[in-house]
């Protein structure tokens, strides 16, 4: 994955577009303008596969001006959050490749809305209407989120602005959620949460490092730690070692050695010369 996106960008980097969460939280502003200004108007701006194919293709973009919620301070709160989220994995990933992620959740989730209309409609035989309820930039904004939470997991944040929480807890927690919301909606509902987070997803697993599983890597550790004990083996460096007669675990490796609590210091006896041995006194 990242050698494609290390050929793509060397071709099409120029092109990427700084500050892209700005536009993106801008458009989240206008629409909420317009909930308040012309709330009827929002209605033309949804993803729906059926009147887009029916010549109202402005839908395909206009869908991102529909603020994820209504309400004026949970609005500021995301905007000034989700500002913080972006412009630092833009600054960490570079412009391009934030380009790509974001625009990858924007594909993923128009691709989901125009899968599950075609599969709707040809299991029914009928349009599927109403389903800008379902497919919207909410889960995009948390894939922007748990993407910053696997960059930057130790982060500590204050959540409402009072408990401190580190970025992988909070992560884990939207984990869970979107879990329980798979389960607890409907096909559409799956369709959407799990389209808006292909990127996400494919983002999560490009960037692990499966060598470490691979047969080649275990049995290469494998034979390290092997060589490892041999070379203590060779060195003579032992654990246990008798006072007495000198023998250790090299020497036999079912014999038992203990510590001698009549002894002053720390002498160890194998099991044939713990009771016999002479105690150790010092004048």
């Amino acid at each position: 994955m990242n050698h494609f996106l290390n050929k793509l960008e060397r071709k099409i980097g120029r092109y990427a577009v700084p500050n892209l969460i700005l536009y993106l939280l801008g458009g989240y502003a206008a629409g909420f303008v317009l909930y308040y200004a012309a709330p009827g108007v929002l209605n033309l701006l949804t993803l729906e596969p059926y009147y887009i194919l029916h010549g109202q293709v402005w839908r395909l973009v206009t869908w991102l001006l529909v603020p994820p919620d209504t309400s004026i301070l949970f609005t500021v709160i995301m905007m000034m959050l989700y500002y913080q989220l972006g412009m630092s994995l833009e600054r960490t990933w570079g412009t391009f490749r934030f380009n790509v992620y974001i625009f990858g959740g924007i594909f993923f989730t128009a691709l989901g809305a125009f899968i599950l209309y075609g599969v709707f409609y040809v299991m029914y035989g009928a349009p599927l209407t109403g389903m800008g309820g379902f497919f919207t930039t909410n889960y995009i904004n948390m894939g922007i989120f748990l993407a910053f939470a696997v960059c930057f997991p130790e982060m500590q944040v204050l959540l409402y602005f009072i408990i401190p929480i580190k970025m992988k807890w909070m992560a884990a927690i939207y984990g869970v959620w979107v879990v329980f919301s798979l389960i607890q909606t409907n096909w559409a509902g799956r369709v959407a949460i799990i389209m808006s987070l292909l990127n996400f997803i494919l983002f999560y697993f490009s960037t692990r490092d499966y060598r470490r599983i691979s047969p080649q890597e275990i049995h290469r550790r494998q034979s390290f730690r092997s060589q490892v004990r041999r070379s203590r083996a060779n060195n003579g460096v032992t654990k246990h070692k008798c006072a007495v007669c000198g023998r250790t675990e090299l020497d036999d490796p079912s014999l038992e050695f203990r510590f001698c609590s009549k002894c002053d210091g720390n002498y160890e006896y194998c099991q044939d010369h713990l009771f016999s041995h002479q105690h150790i006194h010092r004048s």
